[in-house]
């Protein structure tokens, strides 16, 4: 279908809210519940079947066709992508498939970098980073895997993703009513400061690993350093963003739970 016929059968379902368009479009962009399904599933790894993100991703598609604001200047694939991610997160935060051992070993392996740093004054290598934790380099690689999906529930909790997208204008469509636009603008600020901050080194690893969905190997290569070497930059750059929005907006942090 061309973006002409698209544009029409948009127009149509607005205007009549026919179920049977509705049908259409969902088969239309099924598609984009595919792709983004396939995405969150090399986090999860076997946790949980690919069918299974698809139908929790659908769930995402037709909420956003219902609430989507032809109107608005939104690529429909932006909002619905938001949308469709967003009803998978939720699905796995409410099913709770993130096992409180998992988030324990994510706490321990962020307090052991911390205080690997501070004795040795520098970041500490894989070796190193493994014997304190008691573990081979092949274990702590395993449990680096084993934990990026904690990382990417509690940004995407944080950002609330699917209440704001991009204009293809450059401006920004916002959902929400006006008191939530204020607060997000005032917690994007925040965050947008809180990036700022870091390292160059830090901010390429946010940017890869949140943004453009890189898996912590994926991004070692890129860098030519080592999985954990990522990892430590990873958890770094999350715990000075941490204290910078705890410094300047303490409330913030009640709503990210890194």
């Amino acid at each position: 279908m061309n973006e002409k016929d698209k544009t029409a059968l948009w127009e149509e379902y607005i205007k009549t809210r026919n179920p049977k368009i509705r049908e259409k479009l969902i088969i239309e962009y099924a598609g984009l519940v595919n792709l983004v399904a396939g995405r969150l599933s090399m986090y999860l790894g076997y946790t949980v079947e690919y069918d299974d993100l698809v139908g929790y991703g659908i769930f995402g598609l037709i909420d956003a066709i219902d609430k989507f604001e032809l109107t608005k200047g939104v690529k429909f694939e932006t909002y619905a992508s938001l949308r469709i991610r967003g009803s998978i997160l939720d699905q796995i935060r409410r099913m709770d498939w993130i096992p409180r051992a998992l988030r324990q070993k994510q706490k321990k392996l962020d307090q052991t970098m911390q205080e690997l740093e501070i004795k040795l004054g520098r970041t500490a290598t894989t070796k190193e980073l493994a014997e304190a934790m008691e573990l081979t380099v092949e274990e702590l690689e395993g449990l680096i895997n084993e934990t990026q999906l904690t990382n990417l529930v509690s940004l995407d909790e944080y950002l609330e993703q699917g209440s704001e997208v991009k204009t293809e204008a450059g401006n920004r469509a916002v959902f929400k009513q006006p008191e939530q636009v204020m607060e997000r603008q005032e917690l994007k600020r925040l965050l947008g400061e809180a990036i700022s901050s870091l390292t160059e080194k830090e901010q390429k690893v946010i940017a890869l690993y949140y943004y453009e969905e890189m898996t912590l190997k994926e991004i070692s290569m890129i860098m030519e350093v080592s999985e954990s070497r990522i990892s430590q930059l990873h958890t770094k750059a999350l715990r000075k963003m941490r204290e910078k929005l705890g410094k300047d907006n303490a409330g913030v942090l009640g709503i990210w739970n890194i």
